[in-house]
């Protein structure tokens, strides 16, 4: 079995996992170079060995990097006395919570700490956060803000996270933010309204059993890991041994707790990758992770890498002495990387945006048409726009290359088959008094109806969908005129009264809840032949994710609504009106169809973490490759243990830490690409303004040294 799992590995990789299971080795190296690798073969050895699978715990940042470890799993027969826990500090953190909730509830400040707690998702504790913060907001609260609601509910929970997993207390969140601020002062109103609507929403939570992800650690690290000695026991006594991956993404109370930790381990492999830390903004810690070297016995460097070529390479470090030359100097001719820059890099030039994704596609099929798997192209940018997503998701696909696309940030709202669900709903629900508008009704029936296209939706739409007293009304394909029904076609037509024939049997019936609901109208009709969802897999994705999303909901939100005597339905619908962001849904995350070109933003690429043959990086002239994101009411750096209370954030500070941040991103795009690296670029950008960023600059200032590359200087 083992044989058969670490064929072709190194000497130093092998003297690792076959290693007896006692002492602690810190294993770190660059992206590629058979870390995580070794982890996964450590645990099957550690499996095959005798250990008990229940004493191994396997710690990652986020739930999808601990996909390879899930996967080893699933051999048969491998794991004995259970299996391994494969967590996050977030999941670790819940387990001990609930499990020791007794003990912890009153000490927390719980107004019921006889009653069990309700842990909130990302989706219901936005929904909480935004029941609370409404009717602030027409008090005057945020009105120098111009963002979205969602963003804006979202970044005072970020707040409270932040505060929880660099261990400060929450009520120091506006201080810090407005001590570190030197722009204008209007902004310290800012930042009081978004601490007193932290407070709201932490004494909210306190008085109504509800736990956020913040409180969920801060009960975990700081009554039960440092003040219960319970706690610490049972851990100590399940967990013998210890797998930690990837613990430059992981938060600073994590770090602490592996530091305390560690000694109780009979054995524990900590893994970390080099120029990483991608997840500054949601709390990492890279410096602190590299500090728990100090605690193993043993250091291993892994600095060959399994997928980047000489050229690659060669170009990996020509860019980052372009990017960061204080920290990059020049190299001896003897001691640089043997390998042709050029080789690894290609690029071409457009004058106007679509005249560059036309160049993409172009240069997409010709891969495919050689051999390459559509499975081993991606296809990045900065930030992925729906207008983006959809221009090159259209091309591929208008090419016979199929194409899937991922954002993370992507609102419930924005999906075209939520809207065409939500809208069937609220139209089976008049009571709700929430009929969707006939723009929105006509993108339902573009969605609902297979072989229907805008001009007839549009038609029928206006044909049929009428408001009586506020309520929405479907009048039948019968009662059209003759002329409309032959435009519109017959076959249409019989597709739609069965919608409309559902719908309204669904009215008249007894009440349900609404992912019930969902389940049903997906499962009853709109998977049908003759309806849109027919053979449609990413229309049933969503579809299972909404279901998902709405029973957490109602798990979370239905009694309390139910007890005011207002209708979770309506109550959800108007959630997802707000803009609320859906959760990150793990088997969405981590599904990649080998036959499909990946569109993603480039950040969560690098979080897949996976490598390809080809990689596309388009917009390299925005600046957004270098900028952090606005985020007016929150700081990823200076809510952070490292950052001194009352230090100012000055533009050297936003400059070099941006700089940085994009060395970081490049060179772990580079480290998980095989083959080739094309550069889009385009003089006008998807604006139609002309942009020249820094990481143009430095492409700019590259190119110019590789004449062999054709095109010139960029």
């Amino acid at each position: 079995m083992l044989g058969k799992l670490i064929t072709g590995l190194t000497t130093t990789q092998l003297e690792i996992i076959e290693g007896p299971p006692a002492g602690h080795i810190f294993l770190e190296g660059p992206a590629g170079c058979g870390k995580t690798t070794t982890g996964v073969e450590r645990l099957a050895r550690l499996l095959e060995s005798g250990v008990r699978g229940d004493s191994l715990l396997v710690l990652v940042p986020q739930r999808a990097l601990g996909k390879p470890y899930y996967d080893v799993l699933h051999t048969p027969g491998l794991a004995a006395g259970g299996l391994p826990d494969v967590v996050t500090i977030g999941g670790l953190a819940r387990r001990m919570v609930e499990l020791f909730w007794p003990l912890a509830a009153e000490k927390a400040g719980f107004a019921h700490p006889e009653a069990p707690p309700t842990f909130l998702t990302l989706e219901t504790a936005q929904y909480y956060m935004a029941h609370l913060v409404r009717p602030k907001l027409a008090e005057g609260f945020f009105e120098t803000v111009v963002i979205d609601r969602n963003r804006l509910y979202s970044q005072i929970i970020d707040n409270l996270n932040k505060a929880a997993l660099n261990d400060f207390d929450h009520t120091e969140i506006g201080e810090r933010l407005k001590s570190a601020w030197v722009g204008e002062i209007s902004q310290l109103r800012v930042y009081d309204d978004a601490q007193q609507c932290a407070n709201i929403f932490r004494q909210y939570c306190l008085e109504h059993n509800l736990l956020d992800f913040s409180l969920q650690v801060e009960i975990f690290y700081r009554l039960l890991w440092q003040a219960e000695p319970l706690c610490q026991q049972y851990l100590k006594r399940t967990y013998h041994h210890l797998i930690a991956d990837n613990i430059e993404e992981n938060p600073p109370v994590a770090h602490q707790i592996l530091q305390d930790w560690l000694p109780d381990f009979d054995s524990a492999l900590l893994i970390f990758d080099q120029q990483a830390g991608y997840r500054v903004f949601l709390g990492a810690d890279p410096g602190q992770a590299s500090e728990l070297r100090r605690f193993c016995e043993r250091q291993v460097l892994f600095s060959e890498s399994f997928i980047t070529n000489p050229s690659l390479k060669s170009l990996e470090e020509a860019l980052q002495r372009v990017l960061q030359p204080e920290k990059n100097p020049a190299l001896p001719a003897s001691l640089e990387t043997p390998g042709d820059p050029s080789l690894a890099l290609s690029y071409s030039q457009a004058r106007y945006y679509p005249q560059m994704l036309d160049d993409i596609t172009d240069r997409i099929a010709d891969l495919i048409a050689q051999g390459t798997p559509a499975g081993e192209i991606v296809v990045l940018a900065p930030f992925l726009s729906d207008s983006l997503r959809y221009s090159l998701t259209y091309r591929l696909e208008a090419a016979g290359i199929p194409a899937r696309a991922y954002r993370p940030s992507r609102a419930l709202r924005d999906e075209p088959a939520t809207l065409c669900l939500l809208s069937l709903a609220a139209i089976a629900h008049p009571d709700w008094q929430m009929s969707p508008r006939k723009e929105d009704f006509t993108l339902t029936l573009l969605q609902a109806l297979d072989g229907l296209d805008l001009v007839r939706a549009r038609l029928l739409a206006d044909s049929v969908y009428r408001l009586k007293e506020g309520k929405p009304v479907l009048e039948s394909f019968a009662q059209l005129p003759a002329s409309k029904r032959e435009r519109i076609t017959y076959r249409i037509g019989e597709v739609y009264d069965r919608l409309r024939d559902w719908l309204e049997n669904a009215a008249s019936g007894p009440v349900e809840p609404l992912d019930h609901f969902i389940a049903r109208l997906f499962g009853e009709l709109l998977s049908q032949p003759g309806f849109g969802f027919h053979a449609d897999y990413k229309a049933a994705e969503v579809t299972a994710n909404l279901i998902e999303s709405v029973q957490k909901f109602r798990w979370v939100a239905g009694e309390p609504l139910q007890t005011e005597g207002i209708p979770l339905g309506r109550e959800y619908l108007q959630m997802v009106q707000d803009g609320v962001i859906a959760a990150t849904y793990v088997h969405s995350f981590q599904e990649v169809v080998a036959e499909a070109v990946f569109l993603s933003p480039a950040h969560t690429f690098l979080m897949q973490n996976r490598p390809v043959e080809y990689q596309f990086w388009l917009e390299i002239g925005s600046r957004n490759w270098f900028e952090r994101i606005s985020q007016p009411l929150t700081h990823p750096y200076v809510l952070s243990r490292r950052w001194e209370k009352g230090r100012s954030w000055t533009q050297s500070e936003e400059e070099r830490t941006s700089r940085e941040s994009m060395t970081h991103l490049v060179t772990g795009l580079i480290r998980r690409c095989r083959g080739q690296i094309h550069l889009g670029l385009s003089q006008l950008n998807e604006q139609g303004f002309e942009s020249r960023g820094p990481l143009l600059h430095a492409f700019d200032r590259l190119l110019r040294n590789l004449p062999e590359i054709e095109g010139g200087p960029v």
